[in-house]
């Protein structure tokens, strides 16, 4: 019911007159031979399987411009966006805050140079990271001043999809009581799963007036670690726009956003069949494809009157650590690389801690970001992998019909649970830099500003 009030609502609304927009890609793919970046272990790049690519879409309304850009990366820390911000606004003029800049969360692509790094990076793979990561920015403005090259009179189609087949919550109660995270399929002792799953599938068309495609925007809440192995790759992505462009013509700029997905992924349990390919990959990137072409078929032309922003940076406390635990950290984490390197959870740990320890008591910046065009389209970014809770909560609480969550936005803040997660422990507790309480501050932020932004 509720999405059909959504469509009522929309196919009544006019065209956006006025309305201009752009889009374009570039590619980023680093050489072979660059280090790969998704799991706790060292691995070397043997080849690329398809190009990794920095998309942005540009839109121009009264004189208010907005860019919205993701990028086939596992995440990217904040000091690069801000940099590729600073350009985009020297170069042509738009302001940091109308700019939201996303990585996809393939598994699949390169390290991003950080200090310190959980990679041990040494020789001629830290010089390939250095280069790549210093030339990141630069890369990532230039797909925004294209995009932005291609301003043309343009409408916005927009509806809501559900797909309930692909995703799957990756947490789940044991028998036991326990709560275990990507629990081995056919798991005899498996209860059911501790969290939902978010099955909307949000799609925004651009098109000229005349019909033809300039760019889809879509965004599903299911982690992109599908494909495995030692050659780059965007994940179930790359299969997703492949077939958006066959449907809607190779002009056709193909953005993908993660939604909230922090304790979501693809792994049916109930199926022995292994889940780890290219294979699976095409799957599910022609599920998905399937879904937003019949979604773009029915979606009406939305107005866009105005376009308006908003953004608010928090401070996150961090978690302290005793000096002992900070030595066994950076013991544990020498063995990245070795013959015999540590536990997973236990490399895990200390991966965090040596991270926090490094910031000498320095709180996190966690922006979050609202971007709305008209009165039914809103996108809020979030700088780290929220749990699909928080994502569920701000589209049934959103003044916007079509409320947009998109994480890895603007920084990496790593796992965000809710506080119930806490207590339950498991991986993504575990590895989560930040303290109970902090996902909520993220929430109430955003929908404080969904408000505000839709009053204004």
């Amino acid at each position: 019911m509720r999405l059909l009030a959504i469509l009522l609502l929309l196919a009544g609304t006019a065209s956006a007159e006025g309305l201009r927009a752009g889009a374009a890609q570039v590619v980023i793919t680093p050489p072979k031979g660059a280090p790969m970046a998704g799991y706790y272990s060292s691995r070397v790049a043997e080849g690329t399987h398809d190009d990794l690519y920095a998309k942005a879409i540009v839109f121009e309304k009264d004189g208010v411009k907005v860019a919205l850009v993701a990028c086939d990366l596992v995440s990217l820390p904040r000091p690069i966006s801000e940099t590729a911000r600073q350009i985009i606004q020297q170069k042509i003029g738009i302001l940091p805050d109308h700019i939201m800049i996303s990585a996809t969360h393939d598994h699949t692509g390169p390290v991003i140079l950080t200090i310190p790094s959980r990679y041990n990076l040494q020789g001629e793979t830290k010089r390939i990271t250095k280069e790549y990561t210093d030339a990141l920015p630069g890369r990532i403005a230039e797909a925004v001043i294209l995009a932005n090259t291609h301003l043309q009179p343009a409408q916005v189609r927009s509806a809501i999809g559900l797909e309930r087949s692909l995703a799957f919550n990756r947490r789940y109660f044991m028998k036991d009581g326990t709560v275990a995270w990507n629990p081995a399929k056919l798991n005899p002792d498996i209860s059911r799963p501790a969290g939902p799953t978010d099955p909307s599938v949000p799609v925004v068309y651009v098109e000229t007036p005349e019909g033809e495609g300039i760019a889809s925007y879509v965004n599903f809440a299911m982690h992109q670690d599908t494909t495995g192995g030692l050659k780059f790759s965007a994940d179930y992505s790359y299969a997703l726009g492949k077939i958006l462009r066959m449907a809607k013509g190779q002009n056709l700029v193909s953005m993908f956003t993660i939604g909230c997905a922090g304790n979501v992924n693809h792994l049916d349990v109930t199926r022995k069949e292994p889940q780890s390919s290219y294979d699976e990959a095409a799957r599910i990137g022609a599920v998905l494809a399937g879904d937003v072409l019949k979604t773009i078929q029915r979606a009406p032309v939305v107005s866009v009157a105005q376009i308006r922003v908003s953004s608010q940076v928090l401070k996150l406390d961090l978690p302290r650590f005793t000096p002992e635990e900070i030595a066994w950290a950076h013991r544990t984490q020498a063995t990245v690389g070795s013959p015999a390197p540590a536990p997973f959870l236990d490399l895990v740990r200390a991966a965090k801690i040596i991270e926090i320890d490094d910031r000498h008591g320095k709180p996190f910046d966690a922006e979050v970001q609202v971007i709305a065009l008209g009165d039914q389209i809103a996108f809020v970014g979030f700088p780290g992998e929220m749990f699909t809770e928080f994502g569920l909560t701000i589209k049934q609480d959103s003044p916007f019909p079509i409320t947009i969550t998109a994480e890895l936005a603007n920084g990496a803040l790593g796992y965000i649970p809710n506080r119930q997660a806490y207590p339950q422990g498991a991986y993504e507790v575990m590895s989560s830099r930040l303290n109970p309480g902090a996902g909520e501050l993220l929430m109430d932020s955003a929908l404080s500003q969904l408000s505000a932004v839709q009053h204004r």
